[in-house]
């Protein structure tokens, strides 16, 4: 799976260089750390303390965007899917994933995860420990995440 991310992030840079740039001679385009702002979870997609650090936009033909999502203790998204699945790369601390009518799986520094298209899933935090993944997704039709219902204390607590 760790070669799949490889590729996909491969992918999604070329592509990324190749809109920029506009024709096939291709240079290297570098987003400077820092360069783009920090933003909150939004409270109706998120439940606690969670900062999204954009890493990378869709840029055509590529549909592919990616970001760091730190997700304090306790804190989770809302249940959600995407509709051309999702990569989530975690690179450090301790989370925790579920697919709806799944068991809760924890996740930790080095682990993939694989989220097929339309499947409805959440993703966060261990009561105890923060969490940060990189989210790689594709739009389809223009959109990237559909948002549904939180999650609940008591599903975070099963």
């Amino acid at each position: 799976m760790k070669s799949v991310v490889a590729i996909l992030l491969s992918l999604a840079l070329g592509a990324t260089a190749f809109a920029q740039t506009g024709s096939a001679a291709q240079e290297m385009v570098i987003t400077r750390a820092g360069t783009q702002a920090s933003v909150k979870g939004p409270e109706q997609n998120f439940t606690g303390s969670v900062r999204v650090d954009p890493l990378f936009a869709a840029h055509s033909p590529s549909t592919t965007s990616g970001g760091a999502v730190t997700f304090e203790p306790g804190a989770r998204s809302a249940w959600h899917t995407h509709p051309a699945g999702q990569v989530l790369i975690v690179t450090s601390g301790v989370g925790r994933v579920q697919q709806w009518g799944g068991r809760i799986q924890e996740i930790r520094a080095g682990d993939v995860v694989w989220t097929p298209p339309g499947v409805k899933h959440w993703h966060g935090a261990a009561p105890t420990t923060a969490v940060t993944h990189i989210a790689v997704q594709d739009d389809a039709g223009g959109k990237n995440v559909e948002w549904l219902e939180k999650v609940s204390d008591e599903q975070y607590a099963k």
